[in-house]
């Protein structure tokens, strides 16, 4: 949902350094300027990951103890993208300066997300790299018809982790255009909403 916003509202990948690397490297070979966001979004994300470890390390949790405290940081930093949308409209300047700022909070988060899922739930699948997700949902589907021995172990969770990932991030993505289709800079308020309920699950 983060992803899509962002992609609609700041025209940045937020979520996928993979596609922002590919977008500059493209412009690059072909002559094109990369836009300054994108450049900027690898090494704030390398940046935000690092700030997130050095907050688990100061928390002194380790494992599940780490969820509701990242989770948290993740919600603040979407909150204050709500709030700088809903202010200063970045979508009408996506090239600007505020959006810009909104775009790097926004990373910020993401990384934030990755980060707690290397350090907090390790094993867990990826919750913004589908290409592995429908990778390893084809190839458990395809082990779970097969009447040989699997190829994989496990086929049966496996197949429902991943599939569940890929069908919840289709419709976060679904979800996330139509905000921005109906709510404009409001949109932000969706991801905000569940981030927070994470936290109060949590």
């Amino acid at each position: 949902m983060v992803d899509v916003i962002g992609f609609l509202s700041l025209g940045l990948f937020t979520a996928h350094v993979t596609g922002n690397l590919v977008v500059i490297a493209a412009l690059l070979v072909r002559g094109g300027p990369p836009k300054m966001v994108q450049i900027l979004a690898v090494p704030v994300f390398v940046v935000a990951v690092a700030a997130v470890w050095l907050i688990a390390k100061a928390s002194e949790r380790r494992g599940p103890a780490l969820v509701r405290p990242l989770l948290l940081v993740q919600f603040l930093l979407l909150a204050c993208v709500l709030v700088l949308s809903v202010i200063n409209d970045p979508a009408a300047n996506p090239h600007g300066f505020m959006a810009g700022v909104a775009a790097m909070i926004c990373v910020s988060a993401m990384a934030c997300q990755f980060a707690l899922l290397r350090l907090a739930v390790p094993g867990a699948p990826s919750t913004a790299v589908m290409t592995g997700n429908l990778t390893s949902s084809v190839l458990s589907l395809l082990d779970r018809l097969s009447r040989s021995q699997p190829l994989k172990e496990g086929v049966n969770e496996r197949l429902k982790k991943t599939s569940q990932l890929v069908v919840g991030f289709f419709a976060g993505c679904v979800a996330g255009a139509a905000a921005v289709s109906l709510l404009g800079d409001w949109a932000w308020s969706l991801p905000v909403v569940l981030a927070a309920g994470a936290v109060a699950l949590r």
